[in-house]
């Protein structure tokens, strides 16, 4: 078949290949550039936090808990800020409770083992073992247990007294650690979820509008390369993820981010609504390309409803950051669910059928995502889709209408009344209650 098309033909077709390749290197470059400059901007924030912390940890211990080497204290500090964005908090509860059970579990034994090489080798895995029971995996809990169980077993018999400012250390540390989080350098939660969301946004704008051109065009090769750019999210998706615990923990423990709490919550409504609609996008390619495999039939109000929809995720993006109201996103959705009832009603076959379904299905979840209540998205989507099936093919209305008697029934009507009157008995009485005769 390749072989009967036309030179200019083919030239075309390999330079419009050609095209689309190189758009979509530049993309990728792009969105590998300012994936490079994010981790740089969080990289830079979280070592600022850290020197700041572990030089006011250094400074209070000495300070507070008298000569000494506090090492501990601004290694504590640093282990805090330097975990896992959002896990902070929980990761300090670990670290002390590590190095409580490491001086329990190392004190205990060593009263009733001794101290040496062995002993120290029985200390440690026991600590492990009890912090492996209570944590359930590994962690800070684990590491902290481990290291202060050897601490103890070495250095105690040479040292007495390690137990008690090793704790003060971990408490001066941790609560260091969380003061400049919360207090001295809280990042902003809602710029880090901007940023966080918007390699998302950027794909679903992108491979809508690239699904909704090659189903046009009845291009299978072009919609499973949408689904697999589509499958290719999830470290966006692991990023995202991220971002939204961090900015949880920022206005929960924050003071002077607790005015974006109400924001913080619409916002993580929405990332989940935006997840789904990146599963039903996934799906609508997939199944876009099942129906041009099996070559059934395409309405042309299928990939103008795809179109909408990547212009709605614009348009939300657009209205959610400047805080407006979603009207704008609404009025496509509508559009998109009318165009989809419109195709529906032209007629598709099974895996186009699934496609309409799908549509509806991702348009619902874009007004949860705006905002909207499920209830309410789901009825907005039925009535559009419904006004879109009675344009295509609008219902019969059937009217009864009851045809009149004529003047030959009506006199016949008149007769046998009377004659019913006069056979029901005299004087108005009843059928039953006549005298016999």
């Amino acid at each position: 078949m390749a072989e009967d098309r036309p030179p200019e033909d083919r030239r075309q077709r390999l330079d419009e290949t050609a095209e689309r390749t190189v758009r979509r290197m530049r993309h990728r470059g792009g969105q590998a550039s300012r994936i490079r400059a994010r981790q740089w901007e969080v990289t830079l924030v979280i070592s600022i936090q850290a020197g700041l912390a572990a030089a006011i940890a250094a400074l209070l211990a000495k300070n507070l808990l008298g000569q000494g080497s506090h090492v501990f204290a601004p290694a504590a500090a640093v282990g805090t800020i330097a975990t896992a964005i959002g896990q902070r908090a929980r990761r300090t509860f670990e670290l002390l409770g590590g190095v409580a059970l490491g001086i329990v579990i190392g004190d205990t034994l060593r009263f009733l083992l001794g101290s040496g090489p062995w002993q120290t080798g029985v200390v440690v895995a026991l600590a492990i073992a009890a912090a492996l029971l209570v944590a359930g995996k590994g962690g800070p809990l684990v590491g902290q247990a481990g290291g202060t169980a050897v601490l103890i077993a070495t250095l105690a018999p040479m040292e007495s007294g390690l137990e008690v400012p090793r704790i003060f250390d971990a408490l001066v540390g941790g609560a260091v650690g969380l003061v400049v989080v919360a207090l001295l350098l809280p990042i902003n939660p809602m710029r880090v979820l901007d940023r966080a969301a918007a390699p998302i946004f950027e794909i679903l704008c992108e491979q809508l509008a690239e699904l909704a051109q090659a189903v046009s065009e009845r291009d299978g090769a072009r919609t499973m390369g949408v689904l697999e750019r589509l499958r290719g999210t999830e470290d966006d998706l692991g990023r995202l993820h991220d971002a939204l615990s961090g900015a949880e923990e920022v206005v929960t423990i924050a003071p002077v981010r607790w005015h974006r709490r109400q924001q913080y919550h619409r916002y993580a409504r929405s990332a989940a609504n935006l997840e789904r609609l990146l599963l039903d996008s996934r799906a609508m390619a997939r199944w876009s390309s099942t129906a041009l495999q099996y070559d059934e039939p395409i309405p042309p109000e299928l990939p103008d409803a795809m179109r909408r929809l990547g212009q709605a995720v614009t348009v939300m993006r657009t209205e959610c950051r400047s805080g407006d109201d979603p009207r704008g996103t609404r009025r496509l959705i509508e559009q998109c669910a009318e165009l989809a009832g419109q195709a529906s009603a032209r007629g598709v076959s099974s895996f186009g059928e699934s496609l309409v379904t799908g549509l509806r299905t991702a348009a619902s979840d874009l007004l949860r995502a705006a905002g909207c209540e499920p209830d309410d998205a789901n009825r907005i989507v039925r009535r559009a889709a419904g006004a879109g099936e009675a344009e295509i093919h609008p219902p019969v209305r059937r009217q009864m209408h009851r045809a009149r008697p004529t003047r030959a029934a009506r006199a016949r009507r008149r007769a046998h009344l009377a004659a019913r009157t006069r056979n029901d008995g005299r004087a108005g009485l009843p059928a039953r209650e006549r005298p016999a005769r």
